[in-house]
């Protein structure tokens, strides 16, 4: 059987998948404190995930008048697709949502801090840069480094390059075992983690079923048979997946400082 090209692509990244799969994040987070830490970090690669999305969105089938046929119908029926879903999803209520709005909603549900993020959504508003947006609020050197990849790779206006970091890059390297710590706390805290459980099943549902093949379609219809394309997509989703890498490090340590500073405060007041 002949080994497809996405396969291959697969295949070559398997070790920097693996890294952030089995990372020690996860190991980290025992306690709602910490998964609230977690989000607060964790948000901006939500939101850029949606940037990235409608960064492929205008490319395809951006708003130009007059309206003529798309030369890659297949691209657009696919993105448009992803986009529905990603951008007014049905919430558990019955109304309609973006996924990111969502992960907000969870995050106040359980008292995470949503001031920083919701300053940076305003400084944008404004037309602020992103890159000074974030510069502005302080936000950790792991999310800014992960953002301005994110961007660097939108403003390359490559979208062999966007559509790779998109695929490949997406959120299901969240694994099994952050599910199981989510439901465990959820219990612990009566329900407070009842929206992010829901936000987590969407995206498990929808990327393994639907968007992560789409996406992975989407790719094979940009590149053909082009070997220097596939070449691109390789080194483009390597590139997302090392700032990945490097945002999931700095989590790691700002749980582990908060930890330290935790049990000192204890030791001083014991």
């Amino acid at each position: 059987m002949t080994v497809s090209k996405i396969s291959k692509v697969n295949a070559s990244l398997e070790t920097q998948r693996a890294a952030l799969i089995n990372h020690p994040i996860y190991d980290d987070i025992t306690t709602l404190r910490e998964l609230k830490i977690f989000m607060e970090h964790h948000v901006y690669a939500v939101w850029d995930f949606m940037s990235l999305l409608k960064s492929l969105q205008r490319q395809l089938a951006g708003p130009v008048l007059p309206w003529l046929p798309p030369e890659n119908r297949t691209a657009i029926r696919l993105i448009n697709e992803i986009v529905l879903g990603e951008e007014s999803d049905e919430t558990p209520d019955g109304n309609f949502s973006s996924h990111f709005e969502l992960y907000l909603q969870s995050m106040t549900d359980c008292g995470a801090d949503v001031s920083s993020v919701n300053e940076f959504l305003n400084l944008i508003r404004r037309c602020v840069s992103v890159r000074d947006a974030a510069g502005q609020i302080n936000v950790p050197l792991s999310v800014r480094s992960f953002l301005n990849n994110t961007f660097d790779t939108i403003e390359s206006q490559q979208i062999i390059r966007i559509a790779s970091a998109f695929t490949f890059g997406r959120e299901d390297l969240l694994p099994a075992i952050f599910e199981k710590i989510v439901e465990r706390l959820n219990l612990q805290n009566h329900g407070k983690l009842d929206n992010f459980r829901y936000y987590l099943n969407r995206h498990i549902e929808l990327d393994a079923e639907h968007h992560g093949p789409m996406a992975e379609r989407m790719i094979e219809s940009f590149c053909g048979d082009n070997a220097s394309n596939w070449h691109l997509v390789e080194v483009a989703a390597r590139d997302a997946l090392q700032a990945r890498l490097c945002l999931w490090n700095g989590m790691h340590r700002q749980i582990q400082d908060a930890r330290m500073s935790n049990q000192q405060s204890f030791s001083l007041q014991n």
